[in-house]
């Protein structure tokens, strides 16, 4: 076929489009069928698709709903709410408060770089599997200095590190010219530190630089900083302490410093002979507050503790091995091992250090990639002209965190536009606000042009948040879907607890009249009454058999007991530590009885005894713990202690009502090592899998365990009464009350399904 000549093809388009009797063609315009009509509104095959996907185990999660099967759900979900926004529901101040707020705290997953965030979770759980042993010297300089002040710094850091290069000692130059005010004394070592105990600059040139290796200066907010890598090492993990503590310090007197030293000494020697910790603890330590709990402390790793301290419990070679006394600079210590773990892994510490890197000060970067990703993503206009009105405000009040813009000029700032983003403008009044509210004392070397400079850029970044926020529905069909069902969940909410879950509450008639018209719906089958106590041996299992065979139960469990001087019953301030523990174990524990047992030595009158015991239970009392819950015992000069001063004691025994206490005291020592359960079981229970279904007491062992079943009685099959019905027949109450407000809006509000779009619904 032989080809037309271009210019004649030119001519014909030319001719046909110049002809006016010719009509252009017409552009077939396809119509998108909704999938449901309800009234007058129509609903798409991809709302509908989203809904499903989201719900498709909503009714029976080991099961697939098919989409015919979850229409009803959906199209119940839309009528109802319908009926809502007809009520003006969504016009009200609470329901836009409340959306407004859901909106604010989802809208703060879409404004991070997620992928950024996942990188430095990385990279910081790497850095963590090590730790890193620097030393550093400042050049101090701010980071709102003037240009030629920061440009003088960096300087002054390049001809120090020069002299480094040379071969000169880096912890003398660290104590003669860093800034650090502790360098004089560790000569600018930071001893060892991992991820995140250090300003993310200097960490990143810690784990960057080969040991020995000085870097080029860092900046941070202080200043320029010259790092030197001394050591790496493995992570030594987590480790828990418990502690006996002396105290004394710098400024104590010679005489002071060798008590103290003795007491230590002394602890230290009672527990070489075998006293127990707990006892040393509480009759040695002055650690208050961990005193209470055996001298426990919180679990800690490197660069968390006192170097002493940290050192003594690393060396620890096993649980329950404790060191020699140390001394740090609140005093003498006794470390303890209770717990050593290593480093968890990635996915368990995950969560923690996402939160971590948006917080710490790698949160800076995360802060600049958004200003950067935003700047790139919308049009932003800023009007250099603009900026010189207003740049002079910028005084030497910044400098203060007193900055007053009215105080300098009065001026219509309002119309004055210093930049616009995506052609919404931006007055310099809402800058000027801006930096009134968030100013702050800056360092004296700061320069106000530059502080000044640095709140426009941080204005124009907030105001870049600001309207990517505004406009998520727009760009993020995500986050436009979830807004869509957040609004109308919390109006489906509002209908549902004024149509059905309040009324179904408070219709007590209703209540029972339902129950009547349904009483085969309620029944208890066969039951035993029956105590269940599961053990992971015999030995303990027979110890909390024995515990039960009377109540109130005695506990495995005891205070501090309080010794009193000879012949006295005062409660005075070595008293009080005491009696507070006991005060807050009663409290946190409302079954427990306690039995106060008062002593006195057999040269004291025989009234002190008693009169230690009633002033026991007058300071509780005053506590508000009643007498109800106190047995008092007077023991007198009975029961002689090894100890004399012990025999001027008053001691506390627990008591409970509650099995479930007892079977928490057990599990204090050793979690999971008893479980007790009591009340009604039925025939099907796991427990009476491999016992037989009577009356009377059994053992048995199942599931690695060794169980005692004491059942009371074998209770036939019965019907509810309301009273043991009520929380079914509430609940199927409201079910009655829903189908019937369903059924009045199903004919207000026609459904029409569109069969063949439904087919398409992907499964």
């Amino acid at each position: 076929m032989s080809k037309i000549p271009f210019h004649i093809c030119l001519l014909f388009i030319f001719i046909v489009a110049s002809c006016k009797t010719t009509a252009p063609p017409k552009q077939a315009v396809v119509e998108t069928q909704p999938l449901l009509e309800i009234g007058s509104e129509k609903f798409s095959i991809d709302d509908y698709q989203d809904y499903y996907n989201k719900n498709k185990f909503a009714s029976d999660s080991t099961r697939t709903l098919s989409p015919e099967e979850y229409l009803p759900l959906y199209t119940d979900l839309k009528i109802k709410v319908m009926q809502a926004k007809q009520d003006g529901k969504d016009t009200t101040l609470d329901y836009r408060e409340e959306i407004t707020s859901y909106r604010e705290q989802l809208a703060k997953n879409y404004l991070i770089d997620k992928a950024l965030v996942e990188k430095l979770t990385n990279e910081a759980y790497n850095r963590l599997k090590q730790e890193v042993r620097a030393s550093h010297i400042l050049v101090s300089v701010s980071e709102d200095a003037s240009p030629a002040d920061t440009l003088e710094a960096y300087r002054a850091a390049v001809a120090l590190r020069g002299r480094l290069e040379e071969g000169t000692d880096f912890g003398d130059m660290a104590s003669r010219f860093s800034r650090d005010p502790a360098a004089k004394n560790t000569k600018g070592d930071l001893g060892y530190f991992t991820a995140f105990q250090t300003l993310y600059p200097i960490e990143t040139s810690a784990y960057t630089l080969p040991v020995g290796k000085v870097s080029q200066p860092v900046r941070t907010k202080a200043g320029y900083h010259l790092i030197k890598v001394i050591d790496r090492r493995p992570n030594r993990g987590m480790v828990q302490i418990a502690h006996i503590m002396v105290k004394v310090d710098s400024t104590a007197s010679t005489a002071q410093k060798e008590s103290a030293k003795a007491r230590i000494d002394e602890a230290y020697s009672r527990l070489q002979n075998g006293d127990e910790w707990g006892l040393v603890t509480s009759n040695y330590s002055d650690d208050k507050e961990s005193r209470k709990n055996g001298g426990l402390l919180a679990m800690f790793g490197t660069g968390q503790m006192v170097p002493e301290i940290e050192e003594a419990a690393f060396a620890l070679p096993r649980v329950n091995a404790y060191s020699k006394p140390v001394l740090t600079i609140y005093g003498w210590h006794i470390v303890k091992l209770v717990e050593k773990r290593g480093i968890e892994t990635f996915n368990n510490m995950a969560p923690a250090l996402r939160k971590k890197v948006v917080t710490d000060s790698r949160g800076k970067i995360i802060e600049q990639a958004n200003a950067k990703r935003l700047r790139e993503k919308y049009n932003v206009q800023e009007l250099a002209d603009q900026w010189q009105l207003v740049a002079p405000l910028g005084d030497s009040t910044l400098r203060t965190g007193k900055w007053d813009y009215l105080r300098a000029v009065s001026a219509d700032w309002s119309g004055i536009t210093l930049f616009r983003i995506e052609q919404t403008p931006y007055n310099a009044l809402a800058f000027l606000d801006f930096v009134k509210r968030r100013q702050q004392p800056r360092p004296k070397d700061a320069s106000p042009a530059v502080v000044f400079r640095r709140y426009y850029s941080d204005f124009v970044t907030e105001s870049l948040i600001d309207y990517e926020k505004e406009h998520l529905e727009e760009n993020n069909p995500e986050f436009k879907a979830l807004m869509n069902e957040i609004r109308e969940g919390v109006l489906l909410s509002q209908m549902m607890e004024e149509q059905v879950w309040q009324r179904s509450l408070s219709d007590s008639t209703g209540q029972m009249s339902f129950y009547q018209r349904n009483k085969e719906r309620y029944n208890y089958p066969e039951r035993a009454l029956a105590t269940v106590v599961a053990a992971k041996d015999t030995a303990i299992l027979n110890s909390v058999r024995k515990t039960l065979t009377s109540s109130p139960y005695k506990l495995e469990r005891k205070s501090k007991e309080i010794l009193f001087p000879a012949t006295s019953a005062e409660i005075g301030n070595q008293q009080l530590d005491a009696l507070n523990d006991l005060y807050i174990i009663m409290e946190k524990n409302p079954e427990y009885i306690v039995e106060i047992a008062g002593y006195r030595s057999t040269d004291e009158p025989e009234i002190t005894s008693s009169t230690r015991v009633r002033n026991v239970v007058k300071y509780l009392n005053a506590r508000n713990i009643p007498i109800l819950r106190i047995i008092e015992k007077d023991y007198g000069s009975f029961r002689q202690s090894a100890e004399p001063e012990r025999n001027r004691r008053v001691s506390f025994q627990f008591y409970s009502q509650s099995r479930k206490d007892v079977e928490k005291v057990y599990n204090a020592e050793i979690p999971g090592a008893v479980m007790i359960r009591e009340g009604h079981f039925v025939k099907t229970d796991p427990l009476f899998n491999k016992l037989k279904w009577q009356a009377g007491e059994q053992t048995g062992f199942d599931n690695n365990l060794f169980v005692w079943i004491n059942v009371a009685k074998i209770e036939q099959p019965r019907p509810k009464t309301f009273a043991e019905a009520r929380g079914g027949v509430i609940n199927d109450y409201q079910k009655e009350l829903e189908k019937q407000w369903l059924a009045k809006l199903q004919q207000k509000f026609p459904v029409k399904v569109n069969a063949q779009e439904l087919e398409k619904i992907k499964r």
